[in-house]
């Protein structure tokens, strides 16, 4: 059979990693084999981790996005197919990318000699940014550049999926709805809580279509999306904590998250997500931040005590790299302080994404 091939797109946040797991676990409990390729600008990914504690099968492309790595994306998907062919091969794009149809949709069909049963693109819509850009039209504390980012993504999408309806009113849930509907007609848009399940099946039946997707021409100014991206600042750690008596994994990844946060409030930085996974003997915790004006969480519990854990930290945020680094550390080394622990850092990797050049780029005529 040919694998079904599944490409989530949407902005830092939306809850595509969620997404992901949701449609794993949908697909293996059909009996379905299933591969995942994760995606970001430098290695140590949060999701790349989490998943692969879910048991899944993951590939990850790092160091830059699918667009401007298409050849590590083919021979991802082909080692995950090694010994069995994946029934359905799910790929998660850095969330700052967009121009995805002419950079990566288009070219596995005419360029990858491989057959695959392309996916409709959904691309799910944050409800944080969405409101403050497409509703109340303020930017969501981001500049013009990245905004455009935001909307292209919206604008190249088959479908949008209206994500974390759970943690909107009815009201607001409509509210955004009709704006997609409106500055981007002809685009279904389903309302889902992928963490929830809400929404899950119409989601599920809209990817199970056939026919030819990705079809949307679109121009793309790249000396804006590529400012847009650089106003970010990229973080990827990976930490070794030791303490003397236990402490709580999953109260440790929330305080540290939320101290995070609120250092990037402190500093008028706009958070794009805050991620970090523990992990100790067999058990994960992963908690995150997906705004600067929504509440910290607990994604996944361990309900774990333990002496020692391995954290990896995910930041993206509008703001100077060298900062973002610095707060990473004081507030890694407070919340060390808290439980009576000592921080090895193995790596800490900041940075500003650079402008995207893509393998391939065959746009629709």
């Amino acid at each position: 059979m040919t694998p079904r091939f599944i490409l989530i797109g949407g902005f830092l946040g939306a809850g595509k990693s969620t997404t992901v797991g949701r449609l794993a676990r949908h697909y293996t409990s059909q009996g379905l084999r299933v591969g995942i390729v994760t995606n970001d600008q430098t290695n140590d990914l949060v999701d790349t981790h989490a998943l692969r504690n879910q048991g899944f099968l993951v590939g990850e492309v790092a160091g830059a996005c699918f667009c401007c790595s298409f050849n590590e994306l083919t021979s991802t998907v082909e080692e995950l197919s090694r010994g069995q062919l994946p029934d359905v091969i799910i790929a998660e794009p850095v969330g700052s990318c967009t121009d995805l149809v002419a950079t990566v949709i288009r070219p596995l069909e005419s360029v990858y000699q491989s057959p695959l049963r392309i996916a409709p693109y959904g691309v799910i819509l944050k409800p944080s940014h969405g409101r403050k850009i497409l509703v109340d039209r303020q930017g969501g504390g981001f500049s013009p550049k990245a905004e455009y980012i935001f909307r292209k993504q919206i604008e190249e999408a088959d479908f949008v999926i209206v994500n974390r309806i759970d943690e909107l009113s009815a009201d607001q849930v409509q509210e955004l709805v009709q704006a997609v509907e409106q500055q981007y007609p002809e685009r279904p848009v389903i309302r889902m809580s992928a963490k929830a399940g809400t929404g899950f099946e119409a989601y599920v039946e809209f990817l199970e279509q056939e026919g030819s997707f990705g079809q949307r021409a679109m121009d793309v100014d790249y000396d804006v999306y590529a400012e847009g991206e650089a106003e970010l600042g990229w973080l990827n750690s990976q930490i070794t904590l030791q303490a003397d008596t236990q402490f709580d994994l999953d109260q440790l990844l929330v305080d540290l998250i939320s101290a995070l946060q609120q250092a990037m409030q402190d500093n008028d930085a706009e958070v794009a997500h805050l991620k970090a996974i523990g992990m100790a003997d067999g058990n994960y915790a992963v908690a995150n931040s997906v705004s600067s004006f929504t509440q910290p969480e607990l994604s996944l519990a361990s309900k774990y005590q333990t002496t020692s854990a391995d954290i990896v930290i995910n930041a993206r945020v509008a703001t100077d790299p060298e900062i973002l680094e610095s707060q990473v550390r004081r507030h890694v080394e407070q919340a060390c302080q808290r439980v009576g622990a000592q921080a090895n850092v193995h790596s800490m990797q900041s940075f500003r994404p650079g402008r995207p050049v893509p393998t391939h780029r065959i746009p629709v005529s």
